[in-house]
């Protein structure tokens, strides 16, 4: 399966609102029957020197299409760029 790193734009929101925006993302994938291929792995988010809330998020998906249709029904942000994954390494690999 294809392994993407999705960089999202998130709209200003308090913080309770974006707590509740893993469960939300959780509850898309796990409820709708077209996403259940679709693996969320992990999340990084951060801060931009403007500001800007950010987060870097790997999914596992057949296409790139089905995680553009999964960011449109979680809404509150946009995506700026999506990634496929070509492999990992980690310090381990150089041992």
């Amino acid at each position: 399966m294809t392994r993407y790193l999705i960089e999202r734009v998130w709209d200003p929101m308090e913080e309770e609102q974006m707590s509740a925006v893993g469960p939300r993302s959780k509850q898309i994938l796990t409820q709708n029957e077209k996403f259940s291929p679709v693996v969320w792995e992990h999340s990084h988010t951060v801060m931009d020197e403007e500001g800007q809330l950010k987060s870097y998020c790997v999914y596992s998906s057949p296409n790139a299409d089905l995680i553009r249709e999964h960011a449109r029904m979680l809404g509150d942000h946009h995506i700026a760029h999506i990634y496929e994954i070509g492999g990992d390494i980690s310090p381990d690999d150089f041992d």
